[in-house]
């Protein structure tokens, strides 16, 4: 099967040749959220990619790769940092129904597009805020509570880590999916990683099918808790980066 062939039917067997089995009722789950998404992106902008074997590869698969890094995610809490139109908080919910999920987005409408996602798919304990990463951060509900802080395409990484990082609870961990700047990100955010209170980051690359650059997971373990007085206000790390 070519790269294209497979990126337009194979995606399944991609995720299972990475290990991750899915069954035929999360198949028809991420059919139904193919088709909300398709439909809601006429209304507000959700996504740029609008070709069906497109949202497969670029959202589903490349969501689902995340897997590869946190290994299991049954009972374990997750927040995604800017979900947007779901990803990659969705699509690992779908993969593991006993994830807690909390899904992030300062946009009213995409807040309530992934709530409406969330009860179509009957998606149990998934919790949608909208609201800035960076309030919170400084709110005892959310500071240091979770296993996993992920984000994709939200900022560049000396800025996520500080929206991420005072999320994770020590032992656990942020993921950050990025582009081919991933190496020089990495390098340039390490002076922020450690005033952070995050170990030496991992880099892992993905290779999608039928998607010529190489994607990357970069993963951040949480060493140390983090210093009160970040993150800062909203806005300050995109205008100050550490």
């Amino acid at each position: 099967m070519s790269d294209k062939e497979q990126a337009r039917t194979g995606w399944p067997d991609v995720a299972r040749a990475w290990g991750l089995e899915l069954s035929a009722g999360q198949l028809a789950q991420f059919s139904a959220y193919e088709a909300l998404l398709l439909e809601w992106n006429e209304r507000i902008s959700l996504t740029a990619i609008r070709a069906p074997e497109e949202i497969r590869v670029r959202h589903f698969l490349d969501s689902l790769a995340c897997a590869t890094a946190t290994g299991p995610l049954d009972g374990r809490a997750l927040i995604d940092v800017g979900s947007g139109a779901g990803f990659p908080g969705l699509p690992l919910k779908i993969l593991y129904p006993g994830l807690r999920l909390t899904l992030v987005d300062s946009v009213g409408k995409k807040a309530r597009f992934l709530e409406m996602v969330a009860a179509e798919l009957g998606l149990r304990d998934v919790t949608v805020l909208a609201e800035r990463a960076e309030t919170l951060g400084q709110d005892a509900a959310h500071r240091e509570r979770y296993d996993w802080a992920v984000a994709r395409a939200v900022a560049e990484l000396r800025v996520l880590v500080e929206l991420l990082l005072p999320l994770c609870r020590v032992g656990g961990a942020a993921l950050a999916q990025k582009g081919e700047s991933a190496a020089e990100e990495m390098r340039a955010a390490t002076g922020a990683i450690a005033a952070l209170g995050g170990g030496a980051p991992r880099l892992s690359p993905v290779q999608l099918p039928g998607v010529a650059e190489t994607h990357y997971l970069v993963v951040i373990d949480k060493r140390q808790p983090t210093d009160p007085r970040y993150p800062r206000r909203a806005g300050v790390p995109h205008k100050r980066p550490l």
